[in-house]
Parts: C-alpha cells; structure tokens; sequence
C-alpha cells in the first residue's frame, strides 16, 4: 500500500508541474483605482493557447465611462503576474461556463478527458487560487474524491423559496454534476478538476457548500464542493471553436 501511495503522489507531483502554466486568474484592471487589479476567480488555457474557460459567475458587469474597467487574465508566478486583457467569447449561464479568448502569445494549454467515464470513489485533482492573490499570484493545489454525481437543483423546504429563476430552472431537465469531498473556496471557481496521472481535465469547480454565511467558507469551509462536468465545457467549445 505505501509503494501504491508514492506511485500515485509521484505521478501528482509531475502532473502538476505539467498543469501550473496552463492556470490563469480572472480578473478586472482599472488604473485609477485602489488598487488596480481586482481578482475575481481562476481559469485554465484551452484549445489553441489564447482561450481559457472560467465559470460564468466569476465574470462582472463591467464599469464603463471614466471608470472604465478591462477584463484581464493574469499568468506567470510571483508578486507581479503579467496581465493580458481578455474579452468574452461565450457566457453560458445555464452551465455556469465562460469562454475567453486573451491578447498575447499562446499559453500552455489543458487537455479535456471524457467526463462520463468518471467514477464514485475516483481521486482527482484541482489547481486554482483559493485566498486570491493574497499572498501573491501562486496556483494552490488540492485533492478531491467524486462523493457523487447528482442533480444540480438543489430541494427547497417550501414554495416561498422558489423563485422565477429556480422555476424556471425545474421546467429544465435537471443536468449532474461532481460533487466533491474536498476543500474548496470561493477564488477557487473556474478551477479544473483533472486526473493526477495525466492531467486531463474531466471538470471545472464552480460551486462551494456554505454551512451559514457566505463569509465563513473561508474561515470554516464544509469540505463539500462541487464542479461542472467536461462534457458541458467540450459542448461550449465546439459551438465557439476558435
């Protein structure tokens, strides 16, 4: 069982090394403002090395007029990451996915695995930037066990809390997704979930379990967390292929 264990911890390590450069962080970049750069989430770099897929929720309404914000996306490592200005190419809502396509040279790129090959009880990965750039621009790796594959609408206790967007919601077929035995937090949205032997990405983690406030997935994270199935990112792609 221990040479098992540091086969699979050997094969995580190289893996990582091979997924770090492809790791981006979302974000919005205004010069006159305190300070500039406003992390917002993580992104991985897709297809030809100028798109990467974020969730949908990570991207803002931007300012316009003299307060004019830029979408950016960050790479490098370090206290100064480099910023390349991103514009949307696709938003999709429904999945809780995001296409973009960044200026600059190509990027390393991830691969997509088959995603309706993934099991319960399966050990995957996830790179991102759980804190931000709190403690500088530095991808945070994880573990995670798929504790299930379940719908992604969630009960509600009675009809007062339905509103227009979960009906409208229910009249959909109810779509799965990964839930997660692992710790997640909010900066990591837009994280890929990929094997830690060959790094091929079967998801993208877009949601957090939060116990009681919003607030406290920091401070006391559930352990629970959730991720967008790949097959939804490969649909998003081919519908905008490059």
């Amino acid at each position: 069982m221990l040479f098992v264990w540091q086969s699979c911890h050997a094969e995580l390590v190289a893996t990582i090394d091979r997924v770090k450069p492809a790791i981006v962080g979302v974000g919005t970049f205004q010069k006159m403002r305190s300070p500039p750069l406003n992390f917002l989430g993580t992104g991985f770099v897709v297809e030809d090395g100028s798109h990467a897929i974020t969730n949908a929720h990570v991207i803002p309404e931007l300012a316009g007029g003299p307060n004019r914000e830029s979408l950016v996306i960050m790479t490098g490592r370090g206290e100064r990451p480099e910023l390349r200005v991103a514009r949307v190419v696709a938003l999709d809502k429904e999945y809780d996915l995001a296409l973009l396509r960044f200026e600059g040279a190509p990027l390393p790129t991830l691969k997509l695995g088959d995603a309706d090959k993934i099991k319960e009880g399966q050990v995957l990965a996830f790179t991102g930037f759980p804190i931000g750039m709190i403690l500088g621009f530095y991808p945070v790796t994880h573990r995670a066990l798929i504790a299930s594959i379940t719908p992604i609408i969630l009960p509600v206790h009675n009809a007062r809390q339905l509103d227009s967007s979960k009906i409208r919601q229910l009249q959909r077929s109810a779509y799965k997704v990964f839930q997660l035995d692992g710790t997640a937090y909010p900066g990591n949205s837009g994280s890929p979930l990929y094997d830690p032997g060959t790094g091929e990405v079967y998801g993208v983690v877009n949601m957090v379990f939060v116990k009681s406030k919003k607030e406290s997935a920091l401070s006391n994270p559930s352990g629970i967390s959730y991720a967008i199935p790949g097959t939804y990112i490969k649909e998003l792609l081919k519908r905008n292929r490059p």
